[in-house]
């Protein structure tokens, strides 16, 4: 890369407050096998966890980038328009390694463009006026990268618990993750609601931000373990006790309605689940009848129509319904519980490598993709959604949705030997 890009001495880093060396960090031993020279002898991914490892620890042994900052003030009769742009005059670092921009609203360079040579005093004409109207946008949500980074703005957290802290929300249905973004389900709005109410003082960053802290004195031998665990102890017990008593329980929550059950006749009571409210029998467990609802502006309480289908069930014969559950819309059978037969909807694509019908399917870590109905006799997948559409380039019996950052959203070819894009 040039020896400009060298520094005279070693580049040092001091520890981040609450680093804990206990949890190793990687250390490369040797710069000497670069990421071509291995490449043909790792797999993909341990390919890419190599080059991210290696190009990081590079760059942090190299020089800063530089910029060139350029502000013009134009005057313009009586009014002062400026306009500011960066030139980048050595590229330091980031020849080797630059940050990912995660964020939505995250700046980049294209809102700093190049300006032209000017020279003071010189009269410039107006060519033209373009008008541009912005609106304050609301904070992006949430992606993981984004939300480690506000955990450790906050002090909360170690590096050794980020990737918990990550699994337990999405484990535990407090959030789902769409399009590499997190959104609170209803359950998590609801758990965070009452554990504000009843914990206040736990559930304040502030508060685990010093429990950090304190923690770090005791390991340092600055502080007493017994009397920080005392001090957040006695109150914490009292505030327990004091939960115990007020906090709701949702499960065993049952709120009566006028609506009747249309199998037995006895009122049906809204219950919590664990995908949110739902009308239930009265009469439970001798009547499993369930169904959703909605609510108008004033609160009154409507049963939701189950949404038929032309499909009859395979096993039974009866008619299918389209249900809602944990990964999205199903069919279920009419006659449940009598009859448990499920099955995905397809998104109308045939699946290219046996016929059978492409469905959307949710992954372990929340995140969406597509495969075959059919599966685990067929095992086609796609992280790109299908269109039903053959490619006019190759032929292909399907193009397929894209969306990244840089293009934004694109129908392009799967076959990755065509090269055919739209949009």
């Amino acid at each position: 890369y040039g020896k400009e890009t060298l520094p005279e001495g070693q580049n040092h880093y001091k520890n981040k407050r609450g680093a804990q060396d206990a949890h190793e960090a990687i250390r490369p031993t040797s710069i000497a096998n670069v990421p071509e020279k291995v490449k043909d002898f790792l797999e993909k991914d341990a390919f890419r966890l190599y080059e991210l490892i290696w190009k990081r620890f590079v760059a942090s042994q190299m020089n800063s980038a530089v910029y060139d900052q350029t502000i013009f003030d134009i005057k313009a009769g009586e009014n002062l328009l400026r306009s500011t742009g960066q030139i980048m005059k050595f590229a330091g670092f980031m020849a080797v390694y630059l940050e990912g921009v995660d964020e939505e609203g995250e700046k980049d360079e294209e809102e700093n463009p190049t300006l032209p040579i000017l020279k003071e005093g010189e009269k410039l004409k107006l060519h033209e006026i373009v008008p541009n109207q912005h609106f304050t946008q609301p904070p992006p949500r949430f992606t993981e990268a984004s939300l480690v980074k506000e955990l450790e703005e906050q002090g909360i957290g170690r590096p050794s618990t980020y990737a918990s802290i990550m699994s337990t929300i999405q484990d535990k249905d407090y959030v789902t993750k769409l399009q590499g973004k997190f959104f609170p389900t209803r359950l998590g709005e609801v758990v965070n609601e009452l554990l504000v109410a009843n914990f206040p003082e736990i559930l304040d960053v502030k508060f685990t931000a010093q429990m950090e802290e304190e923690l770090d004195d005791v390991e340092e031998g600055k502080r007493k373990w017994d009397s920080a665990l005392n001090d957040f102890y006695v109150p914490f017990a009292k505030t327990l006790k004091r939960a115990e008593k007020q906090m709701t329980d949702l499960k065993a929550q049952a709120i009566e309605t006028d609506i009747k059950c249309e199998k037995c006749g006895k009122p049906m009571v809204i219950k919590w689940g664990r995908h949110g409210e739902f009308l239930a029998c009265s009469s439970y467990p001798e009547c499993k009848t369930t169904r959703e609802f909605t609510r108008d502006e004033n609160g009154k309480i409507s049963p939701k129509a189950p949404e038929t289908t032309t499909e009859k069930c395979e096993k039974c014969g009866a008619d299918m319904l389209v249900k809602r559950g944990r990964f999205g819309k199903f069919l279920a059978c009419s006659k449940y519980p009598e009859c448990k037969t499920t099955k995905a909807i397809g998104i109308g694509v045939k699946c290219p490598d046996c016929g059978g019908d492409v469905v959307s399917r949710m992954g372990r870590g929340g995140r969406l993709f597509y495969g075959c109905a059919k599966y685990p006799n067929c095992k086609f997948v796609s992280w790109n959604k299908p269109i039903n559409e053959a490619c006019p380039k190759c032929g292909g019996k399907f193009l397929v949705e894209k969306y990244t950052k840089a293009a934004g959203a694109q129908i392009i070819c799967p076959n990755k030997e065509c090269d055919f894009k739209k949009g």
